[in-house]
């Protein structure tokens, strides 16, 4: 049975919030076994893509949901 380290969590919000500037409003990172899923609010899709990099160099290979919504 795999298990999530629980500083990974940390360590993704906190890389996300460093390369967005902290601009993606309530931020969540939900990590599973094979998959992260990315939610909150940001004001343009280039914040978002900014989140969904800072993942991937992260965990390149992890299968990646960006839910982030665009106001």
């Amino acid at each position: 049975m795999s298990t999530t380290p629980p500083n990974l969590v940390e360590l993704l919000l906190k890389r996300i919030e460093n390369r967005t500037g902290r601009r993606v409003r309530n931020l969540s990172v939900e990590v599973g076994a094979n998959q992260v899923v990315l939610r909150g609010l940001a004001n343009s899709y280039h914040i978002k893509q900014l989140a969904q990099h800072s993942v991937r160099e992260t965990l390149p290979t992890i299968q990646l949901e960006n839910a982030i919504v665009v106001e």
